[in-house]
């Protein structure tokens, strides 16, 4: 069936978000991750120590740039990549690792001010922690979301305390809705980031974290399948017990139910896990990333799925 789902103009069947952008650019955009050399209050001992158990040595920024190059040489080193490809294209400068507004505000201003400054620069996306934005932060991001595209996202991974005390977030549910009302009380759209296939995690329990997020005031959600990673504590954890890991149909089979719990408005940023092979210990099938969207895809079109169905 031709354009089941309607926020959609491919074969997709759900709200991709390269069909987000498209609809309010009017133009190809694409982001470009950058290292701003960032901490953690999860590190420092402010909130925790040792940081979340699957959080690799580059703080979740494999695809940033490098923190020791200038921010600058960052965001050039990729637009001249993407240029080549799409020479209109527009920009959005994601500062991905780690915490992106752990400093001071003077210090995300010096910070996020040089890249808006750039040719093309669209927008911001800017990953952090719910417990790592002051009320101060609060206010210069409401100033910057009138200049700009702003989206912050924010790491829940699951509702689940128990699962939540076992990865170390050291950052409450309550925390986590708190600062979503408080961002959307600014006008800044948000994005949530979920992980699938945590330890001794249920297909409900997952589906129960969808449940819970699509019944708040977000604009996007990000899907991962667990990747455990080289030198983390979730290598040494899965060594020691051996939980059991998401084969790819499992994994497919519970991202389309949440695809169907969600509300067709909420776009999907993304929808898979993009780990580094060299780095990889488990799952391997999540190296093909392209089959895995494939696959969903194909599911989906078997199963006349697409987003929101559930909800109907």
């Amino acid at each position: 069936m031709k354009n089941l789902f309607k926020y959609s103009n491919t074969n997709k069947r759900y709200h991709t978000l390269d069909y987000f952008y498209k609809q309010k650019f009017s133009s190809k955009v694409c982001k470009i991750s950058l290292n701003a050399g960032f901490t953690c209050p999860n590190l420092d001992g402010t909130v925790g120590v040792g940081g979340c158990i699957y959080c690799s040595k580059l703080g979740s920024g494999e695809y940033a740039g490098k923190p020791k190059d200038h921010l600058l040489k960052q965001f050039h080193d990729v637009k001249n990549i993407y240029q080549k490809k799409w020479p209109s294209a527009k920009y959005i400068a994601y500062f991905q690792a780690r915490t992106n507004t752990y400093a001071p505000v003077e210090k995300l201003k010096e910070i996020y001010e040089l890249v808006l400054g750039e040719e093309g620069v669209i927008g911001l996306n800017i990953a952090t922690r719910p417990d790592a934005i002051t009320d101060e932060c609060l206010n210069y991001l409401e100033i910057l979301n009138k200049r700009t595209y702003l989206t912050v996202e924010l790491g829940l991974q699951t509702i689940h305390d128990q699962t939540s005390k076992l990865i170390n977030r050291c950052c409450s549910l309550n925390c986590f809705h708190d600062m979503v009302k408080k961002l959307r009380k600014r006008g800044i759209d948000v994005v949530v980031h979920i992980i699938n296939g945590l330890p001794f995690e249920t297909k409900n329990d997952m589906l129960d974290t969808v449940r819970y997020l699509n019944r708040l005031d977000i604009q996007g959600i990000k899907i991962h399948m667990l990747s455990i990673l080289r030198d983390t504590a979730l290598e040494q954890l899965y060594q020691k017990q051996k939980f059991h890991i998401l084969t790819k149909s499992e994994y497919i089979d519970i991202v389309i139910n949440q695809l169907e719990l969600l509300r067709p408005e909420i776009v999907i940023h993304r929808i898979t896990g993009d780990p580094m092979k060299e780095d990889l210990i488990e799952p391997f099938w999540l190296v093909k990333k392209f089959c895995v969207l494939n696959d969903i895809d194909k599911e989906m079109v078997k199963r006349n799925s697409y987003q929101g169905k559930q909800l109907l």
